[in-house]
Order: C-alpha cells, then structure tokens, then sequence
C-alpha cells in the first residue's frame, strides 16, 4: 500500500490547550438585537439518537424523501434570574458599576451573590447614566433527570435598549424562563461547551503526527523533528508535544433547533447514563461537545447566515 500523507491534526488556533478553567463555557462577545428577551440558555446534554423527517428542500436531490436525521437531545430546566449587572465604558473597557441581585437558590455560591432581595433598588435606577446592561442567570438541574444540585451561573446579554432591558427585568425577576419563550423551533443557534477531557496524551493521539519507521532513532510515537540545527535556538510552540487533551472550550456556529418540546412520554426512559428526562427538552440537528450530563449554553448567533435544513419531522 502506498504511504498515506496528510497535515497533522490540531488546529493552531487554539493555543494554549489547557484544561477550562470551568464545567461550562462563557461568553465574551453577543450580537445586537432589537427586541428585549435573554440571548442565551442553558441545558444539559442527554445524548445522541436519530429522527425521520421528510427532506422538504426543493433543490435537493432527495426532496420528499424520508431521511434518517441525527439529533442531540438538551435537556433545559427553565432558568431564574440572579442578578442584574451595570456597566460604564472607561478607555475601551468595561467597568462594573452597579449590581443588584434577587432571592436566589440555596445551592448557589455565597460568594457570589447576597442573600438579601434587593428588587426594590430597580425603582431608583436611571438606564441612561450606563452604557451597559447584563443579568446573570442560573439553572435549575434539581428539575432536570440527572440528579444534580449546584446550579450553574452564567452571565449573558439581553437584546434592546437599556430601558427595555431595566423593564424585562422588572417584569421577570421572579419567574421562572423557559427556552420557548427564548428561541423557537428551527431557529439557528450558536452552541458553547466543554469537550470530553482525556487526560494527558502523546503527540499521536493528541495531533495526530505519524509513526516513525523501525529504522528510526529513538521513539516510535515522537515527532521526527524537534528544529533546525543552526540559527534557532530553542524548540518551537509548533512542534507536536504530550499535554492536556480535551475539556477545552469551543464554539460551534448555528446549529438548527429542530424540536422544542415538553412531551416526555414520547421519549425513551432511563437514557444510557443520564437517566430519564423529566422537564422541557429540545432537540439539535447533528452532535454537540462534550459528555452526557455536562452543562452546554446555547446562545443567539453571530454569524446567521448559512441555510437552515428544510425538514418536517413526523
């Protein structure tokens, strides 16, 4: 058989590969919208199945056909807010000025948040003194089918004006979301999450580098080269080495929703090591990162502008 070439594995643009300092992602940077609503959820990876749908793209070759259609199931509690956040620009960085926080879970860190209900402060606040405004939330995964009990907080966006945003959450501080009222079906989001982490690995499973030959020096599983000779005096970041592999941080663009819904009977009992869902749950067309019951944040997208798949699910 003739010898197989390729570039090794292993983008360079992530860099350094370490362990994610957290179970679940964050989010440094958010699209504009108009309308006033949260732009982000989160939910809990069940695992994998397969759907049929009729393929109802026009242009494609199997158009009518009954396709098998690969989904991932998140389950999503509905969410709470814990707080809202107002910042004010100072030389090109944001800088906190306010915060006031809202009665909140017993599991939620201390640390974090008061354990006082300061709603009434919203009454003072003038929108027009920030020039941004944020809330965090945190997820309920005592609803969920898992058994976990520390909720995860996270910070995220609200669209609109900050007056709109200041008006949101007066209306909405104590009640419980759920991700109907924040996407609907077959819309396209951007899904945040950590990998599945597998510990240290040699520079073939890591980068995917080649097996040298039997007549080589030294190692089988090294790179061949570590530099040049001359000029360079040190070993390049370049060079394919042992480390961390997997729980990073990674983001994968507009993902189709193909099913909200809160039908749990129609679902199959006791998934393999997650266990039975039990609260609303959605399903996402192809794979996602990282392992079952690991927190993933679906967030609006920043770049919409790829075709979203024509399917009608039976």
């Amino acid at each position: 058989m003739p010898t197989l070439r390729r570039p090794r594995f292993g983008s360079l643009q992530y860099w350094p590969r370490k362990r994610a300092k957290k179970s679940y992602a964050r989010v440094r940077s958010w699209p504009d919208k108009k309308e006033a609503k949260p732009m982000a959820f989160i939910g809990y990876k069940v695992g994998m199945t397969h759907i049929m749908a009729i393929n109802e793209n026009k242009d494609a070759h199997t158009k009518g056909e009954e396709l098998a259609v690969p989904v991932t199931i998140l389950e999503c509690p509905p969410i709470k807010i814990c707080s809202i956040r107002f910042y004010n620009s100072n030389n090109n960085a944001s800088q906190l000025k306010k915060e006031i926080f809202f009665k909140s879970e017993k599991n939620l860190n201390k640390k974090t948040i008061l354990p006082k209900e300061n709603s009434k402060d919203l009454e003072s606040i003038n929108p027009d003194e920030y020039d941004n405004i944020t809330i965090t939330i945190y997820s309920q995964p005592s609803k969920a089918g898992f058994g976990k009990k520390k909720p995860e907080v996270v910070e995220i966006a609200i669209g609109g004006k900050n007056a709109d945003k200041v008006e949101y959450v007066k209306q909405n501080f104590d009640k419980e979301l759920e991700i109907s009222t924040i996407f609907s079906e077959n819309d396209l989001v951007d899904i945040r999450a950590i990998t599945k982490g597998k510990g240290f690995q040699g520079p073939v499973k890591r980068f995917g580098i080649g097996l040298k030959s039997h007549k080589s020096e030294k190692g089988t599983r090294q790179p061949g080269s570590l530099g040049p000779w001359v000029r360079q005096q040190h070993i390049m970041w370049k060079v394919a080495h042992a480390g961390q592999t997997g729980y990073h941080q990674r983001i994968e663009h507009n993902k189709q929703i193909l099913k909200i819904s809160d039908d749990v009977a129609a679902l199959e009992n006791n998934f393999h090591k997650y266990g039975n869902v039990k609260s609303q749950y959605i399903m996402m067309h192809g794979s996602i990162a990282g392992p079952k019951k690991r927190a993933v944040i679906l967030t609006t997208p920043l770049r919409n502008n790829i075709k979203k798949h024509q399917l009608s699910i039976q």
